[in-house]
């Protein structure tokens, strides 16, 4: 089993931007701005716009006061926590949570991307 994750954005280019850029996933596809599959090792999210969500569609933000991704933490898992840390430090990308070791003996840091989906970067636990 794998797992993909589809996010619901508001604009397409701006997602592939932060994805691409940023966080240094590959577009798979960029032909079709519907829906744009971003790719980083076996993570694989499917960017799509909200606005071609049918109208009651249950992830579908009507509501000012609604947010994307409330109740969900998307966690990425990296093999140098530092050095990918520092490289989104030094782009300029603000971090809500700056790098710090946890109590369960892992370091990661946290941030949004810009729908305020809310991914927590994160070292690999050695098992």
């Amino acid at each position: 089993m794998k797992l993909r994750l589809e996010l619901f954005v508001e604009s397409i280019e701006n997602s592939i931007e932060f994805y691409r850029d940023i966080l240094e996933f590959n577009v798979l596809k960029e032909a079709e701005k519907d829906y744009v599959p971003v790719r980083k090792g076996d993570v694989i999210l499917g960017l799509g716009e909200m606005k071609n969500l049918p109208e009651h569609h249950p992830l579908k933000v009507n509501n000012p006061n609604q947010k994307n991704g409330l109740g969900i933490e998307i966690v990425l898992e990296v093999e140098d926590i530092n050095t990918f840390y520092n490289k989104i430090v030094s782009k300029g990308y603000s971090i809500e949570t700056e790098l710090s070791k946890k109590p369960w003996g892992l370091e990661d840091f946290r941030l949004l991307d810009p729908d305020g989906y809310y991914f927590r970067i994160t070292s690999i636990a050695n098992d």
